[in-house]
Order: C-alpha cells, then structure tokens, then sequence
C-alpha cells in the first residue's frame, strides 16, 4: 500500500485536501502540467528509439549490415535464428493468462532490434578500456571479466530490458507478472536476430555469397547463440512484471532480474571462452563438437530453471482460481509429467 500522509490518514476521506494531502486534475494548471508531463515523457521515448534508428542506419550503411538483403544471406539469418524463435513460442505458449497481443509483441521485437545497437556502441567504447586498465595488473582474466560481468552482461541484458520497458510495460494489457516473461523472451529474440544478422553478413563480406558452406561454422554458432538471449531476458523480464504488480518495491525487484540476467549472461561468456577448448583437448574431440555440446549443457539447464518458473506460476494461477467460475483452460506442454 503507497504510504499516506498522516492529515489524509485522520481525515479519512472527510475533508477535502486538493493541494494539501492529495491531488487530482482540477483546473486548467493541472491539465497543463499533465501535459506537459506526458509530452515529455513521450518526447523521451522518442528521442531514444530515433537514436537506436540512427545507429541501426549506420550499421546498414557503414557496417555492411545492408548485406542482408541478399536473398541467400537473408535466408541464412533467418534461419539462425529459428532455435530462439521456438523457445519464444514455447515461452509464450507457457503463458496460461490471455494472450499477448500480436501489436506488443512485434513492436517489442522492434524494440529488441533497434536497442541492440546501444549495446554495440558501449561495448565498442568501454571493453578496450576495460583491457586497458586492468593490464596494469597483469592479469589477462582480470580483463575479461570486467568485460563480461561489469560492461556485457549488464549492458546487453539492459537493453533488452528496456525494449520491454519503454513500451508494453506501460500498456493495460501488460496485465500480469507472467507478461514479463513473455516480452522480455520477445526482446531477446530481436536482440539476437540483429545479433546474427550482423555477424552473418560480416561473415559473408569475408567469403563471399559461400555462406552455407564456408561460413556454416558462424551460423550454427548464432542458431546456438539465440536461445541464450531469450532464457536471459525472459527472467529479466519476469521480474519486471513482478516488480509492475509489486510498485513499492519494483526498484529492488527489477535490479534483482537485471542481475540474475546479467550473472548468467556473463557467466556464458566467460566459460565459452575456455571450457569448450579444455574439453577438447581432454576428451580428444573437436573444439567446434565441444562448442556445441557446452551451449545445449548450459542453455539446457538454465532453460530448465526458466520452465520450472513459467510452470509454478501457472500452477498458483491455476490455485488461485479453482473453486471460481472461471478456471483457465489446461495448457499442458511437453515438459509436464
């Protein structure tokens, strides 16, 4: 309950307190400052998404991001990113409340692609520095660890988090702590798209239009890769629904999500740098085999955490509601006993 203050708390809805202990709009002063209010916050929200634009522009013009055009790159980055595009839907599926609808769900797609760009930009900037500093000491793993836990993990989950905050969360159909889930999954799908996109067409300005055959290796690294940021963002995006239904302390609640999100993210990173490699060389194998087997592993098991989740709210949805003339529909997926 937002805390009251103590002359509204004695006066009990006695007394008119316009001004004093509460407000509502009233006369043409408060309708302007509502106003001039919402036009700032929209004037904002603006501001960012043509920012991500311009840089999303740049890569297409200076980045050789326009390479996606081509039929034959285009259709390879589709389908690198198929595996994340079913484990959306599974998240999405998993949602036992109404159905989000198709508008949020695409403009927060958008928003995952446009504010990936963000991420590019302050990566760029802050990682060689990041190396910089920490070579003073010596110490080469001090680096990268500033990088993946300090700038990547943080930055990228960060915006993701943001496609989903700018817009859905604001809107009433946003309607329960489960939608978070589901445009925070939605984002980092379109996180990874661009992601793949930009990696793709990287990597057939350096062979060619032979994608399918020299740059085979790249792609099924990013099909790999994009399920990642779907399980990352979906917590954070659960927890940015908890903290929509729970504003008294939705600041706690949301930097709790960002952290568990960034932790796992760089977590990934860091181990990817060196675990496939030892196993490798270990278990005698190939290291782009070990690559593989590495990502189902730890994909695999914090998917598994993200079902368990999608699966204990359904369970208290369902809980809540039995007894109740309106019970949800059974939704039982593959996952279930």
């Amino acid at each position: 309950m937002p805390q009251r203050d103590p002359v509204e708390n004695a006066a009990d809805g006695s007394i008119d307190l316009y001004g004093i202990a509460d407000w509502e709009v009233r006369g043409w002063l408060d309708r302007l400052a509502v106003a001039l209010h919402a036009g700032a916050h929209t004037f904002a929200r603006v501001t960012i998404v043509m920012f991500a634009v311009s840089i999303l522009v740049s890569q297409f013009l200076l980045g050789g991001l326009g390479a996606i055009t081509d039929p034959v790159v285009g259709t390879v980055t589709v389908l690198s990113v198929v595996p994340a595009i079913g484990l959306t839907g599974y998240v999405w599926n998993a949602d036992v409340t109404d159905r989000e609808p198709l508008g949020l769900l695409v403009t927060t797609f958008l928003l995952g692609v446009l504010f990936a760009g963000f991420a590019a930009v302050i990566n760029a900037m802050f990682a060689p520095t990041a190396f910089v500093l920490t070579d003073a000491f010596g110490v080469e793993a001090l680096g990268l660890f500033v990088v993946f836990y300090v700038i990547v993990g943080p930055v990228e989950e960060g915006v993701k988090l943001l496609a989903v905050r700018l817009y859905a969360f604001n809107d009433a159909r946003f309607s329960a702590v489960v939608d978070g889930a589901v445009y925070g999954a939605v984002a980092g799908l379109g996180f990874a798209t661009i992601e793949n996109a930009l990696y793709i067409t990287q990597t057939a300005g350096d062979v060619g239009m032979g994608v399918f055959a020299a740059g085979g290796s790249v792609v099924t690294v990013r099909a790999l890769a994009g399920p990642g940021h779907v399980i990352y963002s979906a917590f954070a995006g659960y927890y940015l629904g908890l903290a929509k239904f729970s504003p008294d302390r939705a600041g706690p609640i949301v930097v709790k999500g960002l952290v568990i999100a960034a932790f796992v993210h760089a977590t990934y990173n860091a181990l990817v740098s060196v675990l496939p490699a030892f196993a490798a060389e270990v278990l005698g194998i190939s290291p782009f085999f070990a690559f593989i087997g590495f990502v189902i592993l730890y994909d695999g098991l914090f998917g598994y955490v993200l079902v368990r989740k999608l699966r204990a709210y359904r369970r208290a949805y369902q809980q809540a509601l039995a007894g109740t003339d309106r019970l949800p529909d059974p939704e039982v997926t593959e996952f279930d006993p």
